[in-house]
């Protein structure tokens, strides 16, 4: 069964997660928002094979922790997945000094995440959704086989992402939400990138935007 812990990290309270397939030891880190030198030693003391870091965005708070994460000395390869429109974002260190935050640069991503590509943890597959809206390449992550949706800063619980950021725009986002999101059964689990988890039937239900 895949395994998902989470950690919530940063001056903005950011969830990351670190889900891995406990059969093949094959592990993917989801937004590492802070921290990277401690996710580097929980990553190392449970045994896993860290296989990529996906961003979900180029917003600063979902990726702050990178650079110490990438000064760690983690044993085999990894790449660094983020849709190639956000990487004008990524070039301003996602607007951290907007917010009077530095940061420190991380070794730009590697790998450009493309509509419909299935990336896999071990046994496991997650389609990439690109949502705009929040910003001009994000993108989710889901698993079919689990009912789990990784929403990055689109939707959560009774809730929708920012639109008055660099690059993002309510329309668009809203038309993500419905193009991805509330399709999908009552019973997808969504882990978004702030916030408690929720359901897209709760969501469909509950949330004040949609």
């Amino acid at each position: 069964m895949l395994q998902i812990k989470k950690y919530v990290l940063g001056p903005v309270a950011t969830n990351t997660y670190l889900i891995a397939d406990p059969d093949t030891k094959q592990a993917v880190l989801i937004d590492p928002a802070w921290d990277g030198k401690m996710l580097a030693e929980e990553i190392k003391m449970a045994g896993w094979d860290l296989r990529a870091i996906w961003l979900t965005h180029a917003h600063f708070d979902h990726f702050g922790g990178l650079a110490d994460l990438q000064d760690a000395d983690l044993e085999g390869d990894y790449y660094v997945g983020l849709h190639t429109l956000d990487l004008p974002l990524w070039k301003v260190k996602g607007g951290a000094v907007m917010f009077g935050v530095q940061l420190r640069s991380a070794t730009t991503p590697d790998h450009q995440f493309e509509e419909g590509e299935i990336l896999r943890v071990g046994e496991y597959g997650f389609e990439v959704q690109h949502a705009p809206g929040h910003s001009p390449g994000h993108v989710m992550f889901y698993c079919q086989s689990e009912n789990l949706l990784f929403s990055g800063d689109v939707i959560f619980n009774q809730g929708i992402g920012r639109t008055d950021l660099l690059g993002g725009n309510y329309q668009t986002l809203l038309a993500s939400i419905q193009k991805w999101v509330l399709p999908r059964p009552d019973e997808t689990r969504i882990l978004s990138g702030h916030g408690p988890e929720t359901t897209v039937g709760f969501e469909r239900e509950n949330n004040p935007f949609l």
